[in-house]
C-alpha cells in the first residue's frame, strides 16, 4: 500500500527568499534520485491557514519500508541538512495512502 510523508516547513524570518527556493528546488530534485518515490510536490503555501508553516512537501513512496529508506538517504539528509536548526521549523507526519 503507498504511503505519504507530508513535512510542513516554516521558514524563519530573515532567511532570504533567495535560500528558499534554493531549497524547494533542491526538494524538487530529490525524484530519480532516491529509489522508491513515486511522486513528490513541493512549494509554497498561498494561503495563511497554516500559520508560520510556510511551506510543504507532499513524496508519495510505495509502502512503509521506503519511508527509511527516504529518511536516511543521504540525498535527503543533505537538503534537511540546510533547514535545521537556523532556518526553518519542521513538522512531519506519514500516512497510509
Amino acid at each position: 500500500m503507498p504511503v505519504m510523508h507530508i513535512a510542513w516547513v516554516g521558514f524563519r524570518g530573515g532567511v532570504p527568499a533567495e535560500r528558499i527556493a534554493r531549497h524547494v528546488a533542491a526538494l524538487r530534485s530529490l525524484p530519480g534520485r532516491i529509489p522508491g518515490i513515486l511522486d513528490l510536490k513541493a512549494g509554497a503555501s498561498f494561503s495563511d491557514r497554516a500559520g508560520a508553516l510556510t511551506h510543504c512537501v507532499l513524496v508519495t513512496l510505495p509502502d512503509r519500508e521506503s519511508l527509511p529508506v527516504y529518511l536516511n538517504h543521504p540525498e535527503h539528509l543533505a537538503v534537511l541538512r540546510n533547514l535545521r536548526p537556523d532556518a526553518a521549523e519542521i513538522r512531519a507526519m506519514d500516512i497510509d495512502n
